[in-house]
């Protein structure tokens, strides 16, 4: 009887070996100009092969491919092909929410950001409440803060809700604050501001923190409608070449919603969630421990705390006043008790801590509390990260290496802030803001990213942003602070390698390797040779996820 259950153990082994082999797929990408990165230098080659997930090898110029037998063969028709680019810092509902409410980024005045709410409210006549995010008044003629004012003369019985381009502050209605209960008397929570006129009623901006009170009366999303956007999201972004996100700063409930997505197979891009400190139940959610879906599409072994605000909003905390407007030093959105323990809490149960710092004070702040916190968890070996890494004194620059913390950045920042930053600093802090160089010289890893929706998830405009430090329209001439820029194999790293080493994947990701998973994608123009100022411009034709197209244009 033993050697008979021998016998059928072995024969169902050979069978199932046999299965999973009839079910293994080969396919080989031929005629391509194909760009890696291999021990920090550039690799190229002509052709890839890849079974089910994972890249079996790449063939160089003049190698012989295999026969095709069995194998798919795609011809490439002499396309760049690159390794699937990740954005290390992106915010996916809110992107997904973002296709589906008033579009306000582009906006040149209050009265065009006015007027979109209204060619929205108009083609979407059921909705509740008019929502929108984009508008940026550092980009209009005048640079004041809009009011409820010019929102009442359309919409007097209809609530408005419109997010500034950062997401840190939000532009309401009078019928949106008085649904809010919003009056003279209503004081700014700890962490936000209520903007007022100066018989000190509000006039309709909400800063940071005090955005809640108007969002509040807002109805949540259910569970199905959260999935839809999550959907829309994610489709849309990975047409962008993305083949993984870093979410940063969702709640237990988007994490489960991450979770039914993985196991109906329906991620077509990887999702590296941090969860939001503090939100509800987050103490319960880390006890539970980080955790990896099977199929290694979702990934959640960290966290999202917010110190302090955004510049244009003038809620970044700085060290010394901002320097276009006195007495004003921007603002921290917790004390340092309380960050203490969210770091701490976070750290002992294993999760890597990454903190949104934009000003000078937030950095050195959490940078202080880093260090500590470090030494009493042992948890070095997490890579910690700062997310932004915005406005640096120059003297804080070298801990990023120091304390192996990685700089998580956003190069469009830097073009989109360009005309406001100056006047919010001036000429000597600016030395330490966007100071890509300065922190690649001091051997810090930067993880690249975009914001998303505060700009673009496109990550050929991060590229772009990174190597020109230029818009799009090729300004300034020289690029700003051009000292600052990277040479497109640093841009490159920043969006693949280094994004992947910041998530602790970059043994399975960031680049092009035998054994590592097919991400990949195919682009129209050749990001090495082409025009530096027309990178920006770059479309991507397929993106290969675990193996899979899920995009073709």
């Amino acid at each position: 009887m033993k050697v008979l259950t021998k016998h059928l153990s072995t024969l169902t082994l050979f069978l199932l070996t046999s299965t999973s082999l009839a079910f293994a797929q080969t396919t080989i990408i031929t005629n391509v100009q194909g760009y890696t990165l291999a021990d920090q230098q550039l690799k190229q080659f002509t052709a890839i092969q890849f079974t089910d997930d994972k890249i079996d090898k790449l063939f160089i110029d003049g190698e012989v491919l295999p026969k095709s037998g069995q194998m798919t063969v795609i011809d490439g028709q002499g396309k760049t092909l690159l390794p699937g680019l990740i954005d290390a810092h992106g915010h996916i509902l809110s992107y997904g929410l973002s296709l589906m409410q008033a579009n306000l980024l582009g906006s040149l005045s209050e009265e065009s950001a006015v007027k979109k709410a209204i060619n929205y409210a108009k083609a979407n006549p059921d909705i509740t409440w008019v929502q929108g995010q984009g508008w940026n008044q550092t980009q209009w003629e005048n640079t004041q803060f809009p009011t409820a004012k010019s929102l009442d003369k359309h919409f007097p019985n209809k609530p408005v809700f419109l997010r500034r381009v950062d997401g840190h502050a939000g532009w309401a209605n009078t019928k949106a604050m008085e649904l809010a209960g919003i009056t003279s008397a209503t004081q700014s929570p700890t962490g936000g501001d209520i903007i007022r006129d100066d018989s000190g009623q509000p006039t309709g901006i909400f800063i940071d923190n005090a955005m809640d009170l108007i969002t509040k009366s807002i109805a949540p999303l259910t569970k199905q409608e959260q999935k839809l956007v999550l959907k829309k999201a994610l489709n849309k972004l990975v047409s962008f070449g993305l083949t993984s996100v870093h979410d940063a700063g969702i709640f237990t409930d988007n994490l489960e919603l991450f979770k039914e997505l993985s196991n109906e197979n329906a991620l077509p891009m990887r999702v590296n969630a941090m969860l939001y400190l503090p939100s509800e139940n987050w103490q319960e959610t880390l006890k539970q421990g980080p955790f990896t879906s099977r199929d290694n599409m979702l990934n959640f072994n960290s966290v999202k705390i917010q110190a302090d605000g955004a510049l244009g909003s003038r809620g970044a905390s700085l060290i010394a006043d901002y320097s276009d407007h006195a007495g004003h030093k921007g603002l921290m959105l917790h004390d340092k008790e309380k960050l203490t323990l969210y770091m701490n809490t976070a750290m002992k149960a294993g999760f890597q801590v990454n903190t949104h710092a934009i000003g000078d004070n937030a950095n050195k702040v959490v940078l202080d509390l880093y260090q500590h916190q470090i030494k009493a968890t042992n948890s070095e070996a997490l890579r910690h990260r700062v997310e932004h890494a915005q406005i640096l004194q120059l003297s804080d620059i070298p801990r990023f290496a120091e304390l192996n913390i990685i700089a998580s950045m956003q190069a469009t920042h830097a073009t989109s802030d360009k005309n406001m930053a100056v006047d919010r600093i001036g000429e000597e802090r600016i030395l330490g803001a966007y100071a890509w160089r300065k922190l690649m010289n001091a051997k810090a890893i930067i993880a690249a990213g975009s914001d998303f929706p505060v700009e673009s998830p496109n990550p050929f405009f991060g590229l772009h942003s990174s190597v020109t430090r230029q818009d799009h329209q090729n300004q300034p001439k020289n690029g700003w602070f051009s000292e600052e820029s990277m040479t497109r194999l640093e841009a490159l790293r920043t969006f693949t390698i280094d994004a992947a080493y910041a998530a602790h994947q970059e043994n399975t990701l960031g680049s092009l390797e035998k054994g590592k998973k097919a991400d990949f994608i195919l682009l129209e123009d050749n990001y090495f040779t082409e025009n530096q100022q027309d990178i920006w411009k770059n479309k991507v034709i397929a993106t290969w996820v675990n193996g899979k197209k899920v995009y073709a244009h």
